[in-house]
């Protein structure tokens, strides 16, 4: 596999393809953990090399409980990226976030059942600090290009992740608001989770479609309107991502801790780690285990 990015970017609902790129080429990864949502494009975006993955696949294919979150951040990882920024389409639990604003979360809030979260187990056990989720750095080359753009946005606040596929019901979407969550999606929790164990830089990009169905003054939540306000976002995302493509700095020497989470997250005695585990998680822990 000769193509390589060091730039990520996961698109999600309504942003199945990243315009602008140029001498694309698909690259289909195989994972110890399976295939990924789709093939990655991975092209020029502004003269760096860049890997765009479709989180749901094209045609929008997989339920967020279906994607296999471990592919699509090893695959990520095994091209070469270093800074993912994932795009994600939301609903508000605040008033002052209103459709078709971008929030920037650094923050989040578990709410899914049982899905896998963590490259680790099978003989090998790491725990990684998960305070602060996302790459602080990377998430104020986010918040610049927002405001160069001129894109209404807010950095901060708590993204709270559902299972899904339905939406909310009234009950729980005011208990959300009461635990002052700030939008509410399916997605990006696993990713960030992930995206720190492969000791990737990782941005959520949350894009408010709808104010999900606490809000007296609106409908409750339907694919119709959400679909009307993802081809808006969509449009802003793009120039989003060209700008932060443009701004990032990817020739320097990372030293945010997300560079480094592992070197103090492994408990497991090297010695007692079975071959085939090592072997797995070789890409992610090999550098540790010499």
């Amino acid at each position: 596999m000769s193509a390589k990015a060091k730039i990520g970017i996961i698109g999600g609902s309504g942003l199945y393809s990243m315009p602008g790129f140029e001498l694309q080429q698909e690259v289909r990864v195989e994972t110890p953990f399976g295939a990924p949502s789709d093939a990655y494009m991975v092209g020029k975006l502004g003269g760096k090399d860049v890997a765009f993955l479709p989180r749901h696949g094209r045609g929008h294919r997989l339920s967020p409980s279906e994607l296999n979150y471990r592919a699509n951040i090893y695959g990520m990882k095994s091209l070469g990226v270093e800074w993912i920024l994932s795009l994600s389409a939301v609903g508000s639990l605040k008033e002052e976030h209103r459709p078709l604003d971008f929030v920037i979360p650094d923050q989040f809030f578990d709410r899914t059942l049982g899905r896998i979260s963590t490259f680790f187990g099978d003989g090998l056990v790491a725990h990684v600090s998960f305070a602060d989720p996302i790459c602080s750095e990377l998430a104020e080359v986010v918040q610049a290009s927002c405001g160069e753009l001129g894109i209404s946005h807010k950095m901060g606040g708590t993204y709270l992740c559902m299972e899904g596929p339905a939406f909310s019901t009234k009950a729980e979407s005011h208990i959300y608001r009461s635990w002052n969550m700030d939008v509410i999606g399916m997605t990006n929790l696993q990713e960030a989770k992930l995206a720190r164990e492969a000791e990737l830089c990782y941005v959520t990009v949350a894009m408010v479609t709808d104010y999900d169905c606490w809000h007296e003054e609106h409908d409750a939540v339907t694919v119709a309107d959400i679909i009307a306000n993802l081809t808006k976002n969509a449009a802003n995302a793009t120039r989003l991502v060209e700008q932060v493509v443009k701004a990032l700095d990817t020739d320097r020497y990372r030293e945010c801790k997300c560079s480094k989470a592992l070197a103090h997250a492994l408990i497991t005695d090297p010695k007692t780690i079975p071959p085939a585990t090592r072997q797995k998680l070789d890409l992610i822990v090999g550098k540790y285990l010499g």
